[in-house]
């Protein structure tokens, strides 16, 4: 059977790629060798498989095509927005594990759209180099979540599906080891005049939920709270609303925090508890 072992949230910032030595040295380093501390936490926890919860920045399907969710069923393969150091190229995948998970879905209530050859961008590909290509073992199921641009995934229903994610993989009959992996910023303003903001006060309030398992305090937040106190890119965190709902909103801790204008984002990363770990 599948298990649910670990539980993270990391950001996806491309702008480390662009301008890696923009930072103070001290905190490009702390979140450096948080990604490294979390990748090590996942070859401890003996994976086999991970769920990467991205987003659309408008790359994937155009101005035109806007999927709620999006999970992949077959071949992977990215960034389509290559980075310097991060280069289009296959991604293993587990396509039995993503189609068990979206057929659960259509006989639950959850109307996935399923990619059966999917070309992610870097919301999946980075945390997938920097976390997953150390464990070649691994393979990935990517789940592409509207958080990018309006009309966005509600809040609930991101919790909601993270929910039936769980449920779907509890009654996977395969012996899989899955890592869920929330992939996104925290405060950060995309393409206006406050870019290069970041609101430590509204991260710290969304790493404490985390923490705390406080799942009623992201939910009770307001598209128009997030984007004033945190930003448009802050809508991300429906990635880790849908983690905590595939790890039982079970609590977590903060590996890292930094605040970095230079690479225009609140960064956070956090290992999630897991409710009923195996």
């Amino acid at each position: 059977m599948a298990h649910v072992v670990g539980g993270f949230v990391v950001p996806h910032n491309p702008v480390m790629y662009f301008n890696p030595d923009g930072p103070d040295p001290q905190q490009k380093e702390t979140v450096q060798a948080a990604y490294r501390t979390i990748s090590d936490r996942i070859g401890e926890l003996d994976a086999t498989s991970a769920l990467i919860i991205g987003c659309d920045h408008y790359i994937l399907f155009g101005p035109t095509c806007l999927p709620r969710y999006v999970i992949s069923t077959g071949d992977l393969e990215g960034p389509i927005d290559q980075l310097p150091g991060l280069k289009r190229g296959p991604i293993k995948a587990n396509g039995p594990l993503g189609t068990h998970i979206s057929e659960h879905g259509f006989a639950n209530g959850f109307d996935y759209a399923v990619g059966r050859a999917m070309t992610v961008d870097h919301s999946i590909a980075v945390p997938h180099q920097l976390l997953l290509e150390p464990h070649p073992q691994i393979s990935t199921v990517a789940l592409m979540l509207a958080c990018g641009v309006d009309p966005y995934l509600p809040l609930a229903r991101a919790w909601e599906l993270g929910q039936q994610i769980r449920r779907a993989i509890d009654a996977f009959d395969q012996d899989e080891r899955v890592v869920v992996i929330g992939s996104g910023g925290i405060s950060h303003w995309v393409g206006d005049e406050n870019m290069g903001r970041v609101n430590p006060d509204f991260d710290a309030m969304i790493l404490d939920a985390l923490n705390n398992g406080d799942v009623d305090r992201l939910l009770g937040l307001s598209d128009e709270e997030i984007t004033e106190q945190a930003g448009n890119g802050a809508m991300e965190i429906r990635t880790f609303l849908c983690a905590m709902g595939v790890c039982g909103a079970a609590g977590g801790s903060t590996v890292a925090y930094e605040a970095i204008p230079e690479w225009v984002t609140g960064m956070g990363l956090a290992e999630l508890e897991v409710s009923g770990r195996a």
